[in-house]
């Protein structure tokens, strides 16, 4: 079934651009939602979800206040919720696999709603600017096609991408959110950053720069994080980019390297010694057993006992 707005179905467009002239209303919530004032999330109420990650909960966890994500400069994060369950799903989407993550996305927000016949899926999609390769315009086409072919009926309420995220400083288009919240317990949505963006941030960060797709990291009715278990090839060659000045790591491993997260080189460099330090993800998984981590009384995600494992590596935030 297709998309709508306002109630009405979207019809076929070509362009972001025809699709903002047609539904004005698009530009008006993303302009309301651009001058939100980001807020700063604290870790004892939040799901971090990193690139090709994806989590959902219900307002009934206890566990969880906030799904998040940040860093998204062409890549897009994607809020799906249904107003009769409050199942809230986040994803953070890269144009890796479109169709089935959104496939995927529309799945774990269907199994946490059950056969609850009240209420209808919310869509929100924030991310991406006007970059030079057009990698965001992508993107933005492929979720809005993604969405439209599927068999639910799915309202879009904001649509804060591309062109609509798009800023111009210095004589350079950057994008003016990179990072967004969602309360489980409302369904508000919000611009946000995240200190803390863990647990075990080099580890998911790993199997992405190896090419893993994504994945559902949170286990909602068991309110625990799992990860893994994870696997890769072992790739030395690559320590060849932990000499490499900044200019050189993002222009090659960015999608858009003149606006960036100033953490980014340092984050790129700590996830391929990680690598290198762990070059055999079985390793890190004896038993093919995930990491489990629940919430702790003081508000930290700590690792379930029986699931202890040594992480070897030298540095970034776990």
């Amino acid at each position: 079934m297709p998309l709508f707005v306002n109630g009405e179905r979207i019809a076929s467009h070509g362009s972001t651009g025809e699709l903002f002239k047609r539904y004005p209303e698009l530009q008006i919530t993303s302009k309301a939602f651009r001058e939100k004032k980001p807020e700063t999330i604290d870790s004892k109420l939040l799901l971090y979800v990193q690139q090709r990650e994806l989590a959902a909960t219900t307002p009934a966890d206890s566990s969880v206040t906030v799904i998040g994500s940040d860093d998204a400069t062409t890549c897009h994060l994607v809020i799906l919720r249904h107003t009769g369950s409050g199942a809230t799903c986040l994803a953070h989407c890269d144009g890796s696999s479109t169709r089935s993550e959104v496939s995927l996305i529309i799945k774990t927000v269907r199994v946490l709603t059950a056969n609850l016949k009240e209420g209808r899926f919310e869509l929100h999609l924030i991310g991406g600017f006007l970059d030079d390769l057009s990698t965001s315009c992508d993107l933005s086409r492929q979720l809005l096609a993604a969405f439209s072919q599927q068999k639910e009926d799915i309202h879009l309420l904001t649509c804060c991408i591309t062109e609509l995220n798009d800023s111009v400083v210095c004589g350079i288009h950057r994008p003016m959110v990179y990072g967004v919240g969602v309360n489980v317990k409302t369904g508000e949505i919000f611009p946000a950053t995240f200190p803390h963006r863990g647990p075990e941030e080099l580890l998911r960060s790993a199997r992405t720069f190896t090419g893993g797709q994504m994945v559902n990291i949170y286990d909602s009715p068991g309110e625990q994080i799992r990860i893994g278990p994870y696997s890769w090839l072992s790739n030395k060659d690559i320590s060849v980019w932990l000499e490499q000045d900044d200019q050189t790591i993002l222009k090659h491993m960015s999608t858009s390297p003149l606006v960036e997260p100033p953490h980014f080189v340092t984050h790129m460099k700590a996830t391929i010694q990680f690598l290198l330090e762990n070059p055999r993800a079985e390793t890190l998984f004896p038993g093919g057993q995930s990491h489990v981590y629940k919430r702790s009384a003081h508000g930290s995600w700590d690792k379930a006992a029986d699931c202890a494992v040594p992480v070897h590596h030298s540095g970034g935030n776990n």
